[in-house]
């Protein structure tokens, strides 16, 4: 696999832990490691470093020399309609390493409903799925979606549910994710 002719090129600032794409395997990759970044949505980066994809979270923004992502905000008073936006805005943000279309327009978000809990705070239940059931970044995923639902203020608690029934296929898409990955039918 090459890469193309818009990625950016890297050198590690320091040592970096990252996830080797597809198969979702911990590594860390060394200070001075040059590589390219592929993609870079959603606050992670994927990144091309000899010959393979790996994914970087945000937090490790600077061993890329960039800007972790700010923290989200969110009134004191927020109702919960404003939570519910911003639990879709943070969906949006979660994205499969090799394909840059959100999980949202991907329609592997299958529900995604809040609850309020004894505390005041809210529990946030989402059930989704993958493109493919084999896919092993498929726990990877579903952390960042738990992590990035949990970055939210007054949100105590993000229940991931990973289901495959019934099975995605490309109807599921959004128009718009369609027209980009031309999977028009």
């Amino acid at each position: 696999m090459g890469y193309s002719q818009t990625s950016e090129p890297i050198r590690l600032e320091r040592d970096c832990a990252a996830v080797m794409v597809p198969q979702g395997e911990a590594v860390t990759l060394p200070a001075g490691q040059v590589g390219y970044i592929t993609q870079a949505l959603g606050g992670s980066f994927t990144v091309y470093v000899d010959g393979n994809l790996f994914r970087i979270q945000g937090s490790d923004a600077d061993a890329l020399g960039k800007e972790p992502p700010a923290a989200l905000e969110l009134p004191e008073d927020a109702g919960d309609a404003e939570v519910e936006k911003l639990v879709w805005q943070q969906l949006r943000t979660c994205f499969d390493p090799e394909i840059p279309i959100n999980i949202v327009e991907l329609g592997l978000v299958y529900d995604c409903d809040l609850e309020r809990l004894d505390d005041g705070r809210r529990k946030v239940n989402v059930r989704m799925t993958l493109t493919a059931p084999g896919c092993g970044m498929g726990d990877i995923l579903v952390d960042d979606v738990r992590t990035k639902l949990e970055m939210i203020p007054t949100v105590a608690e993000a229940d991931v549910d990973l289901v495959f029934d019934p099975p995605w296929n490309q109807t599921m898409m959004s128009e718009a994710a369609r027209l980009e990955t031309g999977m028009m039918y």
